[in-house]
């Protein structure tokens, strides 16, 4: 391969992990802004915290138990390639992923994709999760779960051979992150005032909903890396067609959320509106480079309506996610997977027995260790803050500060 295309592959493949960084904070404007103010500062922390450890756990042992390098005869179900990192002897040079970047921007790439998981799940159990449980919960989540999922598709485990296909991650990024955030919500319990006496759930809305608005709008940009990137190189016809597709089904998942809310609810919800786009994002992450326009645009519009449905689904559960995780990530991320054999290059009745069992597998995984991890911290350390601290504002109690001194100030 020549040097000037090896070179333009592993710059491609650095914008998009830059752009996948970025996503960082589109989360965390996403969750402050559909969160109330007291627990802004509680938000941005763990944010923070997850990106900061989440990489930091990649190098220690993620990124070798993701990439282990199954060999024939391996059962494809669990290999540790030993701590840190250290580039192969071809690592550097074109002979690395056949030319499409070098070893040290393919580590960074997957550390960005890593602590997206546990992004995930912030988000669902705001406003009412103790600060410690959570870290431990995150550590043990990205440093060691996701990767062992990861690899089995990815790292060429057992789903891989199967001939499951997840393009860039509705099921080994979202669906991994949703289910734990479904786990963790049903232990946690519903915020103070979420539910009515008679059951009914009541808004608690959010402080900034213009901060969720350029979350969602920093997120889907953040898409063009995540999705354009895990094409594994700058292929130009490979990599205009995966933006488009991502682009016109997030497009249509907003559309579709907006237009099927109004329908049921009366009224022109910005917020069903904003997590519709997340929810066609998510929707065509699994197969962003097998489908045609059309089909893009179709996964998008199912995926807009789950998200209207899902979340009344789990509203109807008394389970409380204040900025719908479960809809978007968990939901959306199983429709993509299946989706992939429903739709464009890879559409079989085979395939889609394929993709629901990987989705399945999974999925089963994930809620057996997500519910053993915070099961274990709320029997010994607790995981919930007291009555008087949720009422308060986690930014007080478990910070001593305001994310708005002056407005807080004000209220009083």
């Amino acid at each position: 391969m020549e040097t000037g295309l090896f070179t333009a592959n592993n710059v491609w493949m650095m914008v998009c992990t830059a752009l996948v960084f970025f996503m960082h904070m589109g989360f965390a404007f996403l969750e402050i802004g559909l969160t109330r103010e007291k627990n802004t500062i509680n938000i941005l922390f763990k944010n923070i915290f997850i990106i900061t450890v989440g990489l930091l756990m990649y190098y220690i042992g993620g990124f070798n138990l993701m990439y282990p390098g199954f060999e024939d005869g391996d059962m494809g179900l669990l290999k540790f390639a030993g701590f840190g990192i250290a580039p192969p002897e071809n690592g550097m040079t074109p002979d690395y992923a056949d030319g499409g970047y070098t070893w040290w921007t393919d580590f960074l790439f997957q550390g960005m994709f890593a602590a997206t998981a546990a992004t995930i799940v912030s988000g669902a159990v705001a406003e009412r999760i103790k600060i410690g449980p959570f870290m431990i919960f995150t550590i043990i989540y990205v440093g060691l779960v996701y990767p062992i999922v990861g690899a089995w598709k990815w790292g060429g485990g057992f789903l891989d051979g199967l001939g499951f296909y997840d393009f860039a991650g509705s099921t080994l990024v979202h669906s991994v992150g949703g289910w734990a955030a479904l786990v963790a919500v049903w232990l946690l319990g519903a915020r103070i005032g979420k539910f009515g006496a008679d059951g009914k759930p009541k808004a608690l809305p959010g402080h900034n909903i213009p901060l969720a608005t350029a979350g969602v709008l920093i997120l889907w940009l953040g898409w063009f890396g995540f999705n354009g990137g895990s094409v594994l190189s700058a292929d130009p016809a490979l990599t205009s067609l995966t933006l488009v597709t991502t682009c016109l089904a997030a497009a249509a998942g907003g559309v579709g959320a907006f237009i099927l809310s109004a329908i049921l609810y009366k009224n022109y919800d910005l917020t069903m509106f904003l997590n519709g786009i997340l929810g066609g994002l998510v929707g065509i992450t699994a197969g962003a480079d097998q489908m045609a326009p059309f089909d893009a645009i179709l996964i998008g519009l199912i995926a807009g309506a789950i998200i209207v449905l899902g979340v009344a689904l789990v509203d109807k559960s008394k389970l409380d996610d204040p900025v719908g995780a479960i809809a978007v990530h968990l939901i959306c991320g199983v429709w993509g997977t299946i989706a992939v054999g429903v739709f464009g290059a890879m559409a079989s009745f085979d395939q889609f027995l394929i993709q629901l069992a990987g989705a399945g597998i999974v999925g089963i995984f994930c809620v057996t260790c997500a519910f053993l991890i915070i099961l274990t911290l709320k029997k010994t350390v607790g995981i919930r803050v007291s009555k008087e601290e949720e009422i308060e504002g986690l930014d007080l109690h478990e910070h001593g500060m305001n994310a708005y001194p002056d407005f807080r100030m004000n209220q009083h």
